[in-house]
């Protein structure tokens, strides 16, 4: 019941889930005054817009998350094989496509794909880490999916934290008995520990969020990591009876893996999003009605997943999804050859 009436108090808010200006806290940080951000809905999305966190935080974030991706792409110079380089290109594209299919976690609400524990699993944790960093980076410049400012904290949540909680029970059990286990475990803890970060990081920057709906929020991500954990699996599966020993690391890249992926990346990326949930993913939502993302001065040239240039919705989106998809392949398969030619240095 209490969950219930908190539901009811957060739909009975404007679109952008905030009280009216006129009842804003004159006592909140300056921050918290000028974005009026004060009540969110319960959300099963991680991507943090710009003006959602305060300039503390977000500032932080990326301070972290700057020196972290360079260390980690030297680590990956070590772990990365050559023969693998190529898997760079196409599992960035697959996932990114994946992240565009939203499917139902709840009532009202949709949920995504992270990728981190399929990309830790396929390439160890430092090139996963990389790959993730370039498609959270390409979806905020090139798609305004996510925040510039707020670029370090999904980076640090998805691409650094993530990933790792994603790698742990794979490294430990990936090669015992439990390994099906370990797989599904490390999806399911990539995608909490993702959302918990998020959340901790609205909390901290002032956001005034009532218990109930921090817990239906986690009860909706714990929904969408289960659902990453089965679609985790299956993927990985597939990908071991096309080439077996590839997830092991014990052979290299196939040809039929390689093209597989890829040609299940051109369906998501070209005709999947038919099929995806039209349900909101809440967080987004937030500051619609005050303009929040306007007020970052930036305007990405495939906003919102669509080329403006076609009338047909489908072709918008299609063409936004393949330009995608070219663009995160070309910036994983280049950055896998240039850390593979600092190797040999």
């Amino acid at each position: 019941e209490e969950v219930c009436a908190a539901i009811n108090r957060v739909d009975r808010l404007p679109l952008d889930g905030h009280p009216s200006p006129k009842v804003a806290n004159a006592s909140t940080p300056r921050w918290h005054a000028l974005n009026n951000r004060d009540t969110v809905r319960a959300s099963a999305d991680m991507h943090i817009p710009d003006n959602f966190l305060s300039t503390p935080v977000w500032a932080a974030l990326d301070a972290i998350s700057i020196p972290a991706v360079a260390l980690l792409a030297r680590r990956a110079g070590r772990e990365l094989d050559d023969t693998r380089i190529p898997l760079l290109g196409v599992m960035g594209a697959f996932v990114f496509a994946a992240q565009m299919i939203n499917f139902p976690v709840g009532i009202g609400t949709s949920g995504h794909l992270v990728g981190g524990a399929l990309l830790a699993c396929m390439l160890g944790p430092a090139p996963a880490a990389l790959v993730m960093t370039a498609i959270i980076a390409i979806q905020a410049f090139v798609f305004q999916d996510g925040g510039v400012l707020a670029l370090g904290a999904n980076v640090f949540n998805m691409a650094i934290a993530g990933v790792l909680a994603g790698y742990l029970p794979i490294h430990f059990w990936g090669r015992t008995k439990r390994r099906k286990q370990a797989i599904f475990a490390g999806a399911f803890l990539s995608v909490m520990a993702s959302a918990s970060l998020a959340l901790g990081e609205l909390l901290i920057s002032g956001i005034a969020m009532p218990r109930p709906v921090i817990l239906l929020s986690l009860a909706l991500f714990a929904m969408s990591a289960l659902i990453e954990g089965a679609i985790t699996i299956a993927v990985v599966e597939a990908i071991e009876k096309l080439n077996p020993g590839l997830v092991q690391k014990t052979r290299a890249s196939s040809g039929r893996a390689i093209v597989a992926l890829g040609v299940a990346a051109l369906l998501l990326g070209g005709v999947g999003f038919l099929m995806a949930s039209s349900a909101p993913d809440g967080i987004q939502q937030i500051g619609v009605q005050l303009g929040l993302a306007a007020k970052t001065g930036f305007h990405a040239p495939l906003a919102d997943y669509a080329v403006g240039y076609f009338e047909s919705s489908w072709l918008r989106r299609a063409s936004a999804g393949l330009a995608g998809l070219l663009l995160i392949y070309g910036v994983c398969l280049g950055a896998g050859r240039w850390i593979g030619r600092q190797r040999s240095a």
